[in-house]
């Protein structure tokens, strides 16, 4: 029998004082466990439902207004298109500068424009000239086809009397019949020339003899006219009042009626704000007729303004809706480019009916709480809104004064009976 060295009695002592205390730790716990109205009491504490507690629904701040940044554009840009060709002899306005409408930019080298219309000013004499001649021409004619009316009708009158009264000589065996004839052929000469002379004056009355000049003089005052208007042409002017952009004309320089704009004039009283809503954003403000806004660089300083447009129906390209508003100008403190805040609620509008949100009871993609009312607990599904903190807003499923269970509502059934004994 081999003899046991000191190391190892001491590793077998070590092992039998652990299997002692493993074994005592074992029955300190089998006797707690048996004893009575101690561990039962702790797991029964442990499983015990927590106490149903209701409070009444009202309304909460959910946060800050809901806010979008939109840009500020001119009413209107129209484009300084030149209808005359030439140098440039003088620029009286400067890119920036606010115009009202007619005042005159620049002005272009003029002396053909004024050239062509002296010769249309002197065209225009000579035709008012010819055309007067004409007219006192025509008034002398009838005057004299007139008076040759008259001659007539003497001359006939006194043929017929001389024929009677030589009709009367025949009679009394004084003369002839053929003095008698000769009398009746002056009858009839003179009536002919009568017919003839009256025949001349109608036809006179009856057609315009000076149509022709008429139409000269007319056409002259047209080109006049036209003359007058091409020479205005040279002085180009403000097509509206507003904010001269996008100008550089210097003189010297030669510009064209054709070749395109030379600047513009933005319109900025009023001005345009505008953005593009997402589809959530446009229900907000789909049924309002005007919103609040301000600058970034002064939040304190908030003005209104109209909605003067909304699209009715989403941009296929964007997906958005646009939102216009026009805003009064006068002072010129909203200039085109410049970006602000818009508020598409109000404060008003962010107290709304708002739960914990402890208090809602998920099932898959559905939402609800419970609600007491009288002594039944009743589950309704709610539509939810925005969050804030440890709240959220609820759009429909319950109103303000509702009591909502707050705590246990996980332990409860629809129609459930609530214990109204505590109340």
């Amino acid at each position: 029998m081999r003899k046991v060295s000191a190391d190892n009695k001491r590793a077998l002592k070590s092992r039998s004082v652990g299997v002692l205390v493993v074994a005592a730790a074992i029955a300190v716990t089998a006797v707690g466990c048996s004893v009575p109205g101690q561990g039962a009491g702790a797991a029964e504490a442990q499983l015990q439902v927590r106490a149903v507690r209701t409070e009444a629904v009202v309304k909460r701040d959910i946060g800050q207004p809901v806010e979008q940044v939109a840009d500020v554009v001119a009413l209107n840009v129209l484009d300084i298109l030149p209808k005359a060709s030439g140098e440039v002899l003088e620029v009286l306005r400067k890119r920036g500068e606010f115009v009202e409408k007619g005042d005159v930019l620049f002005r272009i080298d003029s002396r053909d424009a004024e050239s062509a219309k002296r010769k249309s000013e002197l065209a225009l004499s000579s035709a008012l000239e010819s055309l007067q001649k004409a007219k006192d021409d025509r008034v002398n004619n009838r005057k004299d086809l007139a008076d040759a009316v008259t001659r007539a009708e003497v001359a006939l009158n006194n043929a017929e009397q001389d024929y009677n009264k030589m009709r009367n000589d025949f009679d009394a065996g004084k003369v002839t019949q053929h003095q008698v004839d000769q009398s009746k052929q002056q009858v009839d000469n003179a009536r002919m020339s009568l017919e003839s002379a009256r025949s001349k004056l109608a036809a006179n009355d009856n057609s315009n003899t000076i149509a022709s000049i008429e139409t000269q003089a007319e056409s002259a005052r047209i080109s006049l006219e036209d003359a007058t208007r091409n020479l205005d042409n040279y002085s180009v002017k403000a097509p509206a009042s507003g904010l001269l952009t996008d100008f550089n004309v210097v003189a010297g320089q030669t510009v064209s009626m054709n070749g395109g704009k030379v600047g513009q004039v933005q319109q900025i009283d009023p001005v345009k704000i505008k953005t593009e809503l997402s589809v959530t954003n446009y229900q907000l403000v789909k049924n309002k007729q005007q919103l609040t806004y301000y600058s970034p660089d002064a939040p304190d300083k908030k003005g209104t303004a109209a909605i003067s447009y909304l699209a009715p129906v989403m941009s296929a390209q964007n997906k958005t809706f646009t939102l216009e508003l026009e805003v009064p100008n006068a002072d010129g403190a909203l200039q085109p480019g410049a970006r602000v805040m818009v508020q598409l609620t109000s404060d008003a509008e962010q107290q709304v009916v708002a739960v914990p949100t402890l208090s809602i009871v998920r099932e898959e993609s559905a939402t609800y709480v419970f609600v007491q009312q009288g002594d039944q607990y009743q589950k309704r599904q709610v539509k939810l809104g925005r969050i804030n903190g440890s709240y959220q807003e609820v759009l429909e499923g319950v109103k303000e004064g509702d009591q909502l269970v707050v705590t246990g509502q996980h332990t409860l059934k629809d129609g459930q009976k609530a214990d109204t004994s505590k109340s």
